[in-house]
Parts: C-alpha cells; structure tokens; sequence
C-alpha cells in the first residue's frame, strides 16, 4: 500500500484534501496535532516542548538547538514509525520532507492563492480582512524560516514534493482524486524493497530517538545507517563504557536485527544521570 505526508499552507484546505482522499482510500488519517500529541506521550516531553519544532519563532529555537534537535528526533521517529505501517495520511505544516524518498510514498504541498486563503483564516478564525492578511502572511514567513533553519530545505519548494496541489484551481473533490489516484498508481509499483528501505528509516529514527532520550547520551552527535534492521551506528567518544550503553539502548528499539558501534575522537563526557 501507499503512504502521503501533507504539507500544507495555511488556508490551502489541505487537511479537507486529506480527508477526503483517506475515507475514499480506506487509509488511517494523521493530523500534525495528533502527531504533537502521540510524541508527547510516548517519549514523556510537553505539547508545548514540542512547539520548539513546530510553531515558535525563530529567535527562540536557535537558542535552543540542543532541544530543537532532540524534540525533531523524537517527532520524526514518531512519524515514519506510522508511515512503516502503511495505508496512511499525514497532513500538517511542515512534515512531508520527512517521508524518506523511497517508492512507497508519496510527499504532497497543498497551496492556494492568497486572496482565497485570508478569506478562509478571516473566516474560520472572525478575524478582519487586515488582520486576517497579518496573519497569513507572518505565519508564511515563520513556517517557512523554522524550516529552513532547523531542517536546512525551503518548504515552498516545488522540487521537494512529489506533488503539488493548487486548491484555488480546482474544487477539493477534484484535488482529492488526484491524490487517490497517485496513491493507488504508488500501490500498483511499490515493491518489497521500497518498504524495506521505509522500514529500515523508521527503524534508524527511533534508534536515534532512543538515544536522544536517555539521559546519558542525549548530547551525543551520532550518525545512524540502518538496512535490513543492521544499524551502524558512528559517533565522537564511542568508546568503553558508550559504546556498550548505546548498543544497549539501540537493541530495545523494535526491528533491529544486530547493532555495529564505530567511534571517532576521545570518550564522551559523563553525564549526570
């Protein structure tokens, strides 16, 4: 089966796009709220945590990288670990250049011109033509900096997507079926590798989560390959006693099939616990 990850502009009606695309597909729907949510439960951090790679201001997360990297580990483990299980929509704002370019899926931008989508946020949020256009317009701008600064690739790019829908130009039923169709076409290619290797990212993700999260290795900058479920795993100070925890953590994950630890540099400092 095929997966699709959405990312969308405001007021582009994206997530109605979705919606529709999903129930005529029989696939599972995913909002970026519900994948904020999910990541807050299963690695024990605040919705508003999370925000430091979603919604706050530039100035705010590059004083906080060491987080920004963290919580985006953490996000994007989340994320390919429900696109690994196939038959999946995920809209949100900022997500589709997570879906590893593999044959199996599908990245989507949804956009509409400006006019239409300052009347839907004035609409949608009673707010005034002006302070509707503000908002649109400033929320534009945010988006689009957080991305470029904490994943280093321009979200208004075509050459990222696989496709872009253009919701001004056609009715959402019809920007739906276009997706359904994609979809489907994906379904009848999509091979035993192309999920093999979407398996094999969603496994590398969680492991690189994993590490991030425990206490003792959170600030470790770490390079993970991952195929077939063998992980490698690279990193400055993976020496005695590191490379014994890592391996440690990195077995728990699910689907990894044997762990290869290579260091670079002296050992890592401790850490308090």
């Amino acid at each position: 089966m095929a997966v699709a990850v959405i990312t969308q502009q405001i007021g582009s009606r994206g997530a109605e796009i979705a919606e529709l695309a999903a129930r005529e597909l029989g696939y599972r729907l995913i909002t970026g709220q519900e994948l904020v949510a999910e990541t807050s439960r299963r690695y024990h951090i605040t919705p508003e945590q999370l925000l430091v790679v979603d919604e706050r201001t530039p100035h705010f997360w590059e004083r906080l990288r060491t987080d920004t990297n963290r919580f985006l580990a953490f996000l994007r483990a989340v994320l390919l670990r429900e696109l690994a299980n196939d038959r999946l929509i995920v809209v949100g704002r900022g997500s589709a250049h997570h879906l590893p370019r593999s044959g199996c899926g599908i990245r989507v931008h949804v956009i509409a011109n400006l006019d239409e989508r300052v009347a839907r946020v004035a609409a949608d949020e009673k707010l005034s033509r002006g302070a509707a256009e503000k908002r649109v317009r400033d929320y534009d701008q945010e988006i689009r900096s957080r991305v470029q600064t904490v994943c280093g690739l321009d979200i208004e790019d075509p050459d990222v997507y696989g496709m872009v829908l253009n919701s001004s130009g056609t009715s959402v039923e019809v920007a739906a079926a276009a997706l359904v169709g994609a979809a489907r076409e994906i379904d009848s290619r999509v091979t035993a590798a192309d999920w093999q290797q979407l398996r094999d990212a969603a496994i590398g993700a969680q492991v690189r989560a994993a590490l991030h999260a425990h206490p003792q290795l959170n600030s470790s900058q770490i390079e993970i390959e991952c195929a077939n479920g063998a992980v490698r795993i690279n990193g400055p100070g993976l020496v005695p006693p590191w490379d014994v925890l890592t391996d440690q953590v990195a077995r728990q994950v699910d689907g990894v099939a044997s762990v290869e630890i290579t260091a670079d540099g002296a050992a890592m400092p401790i850490l308090p616990e």
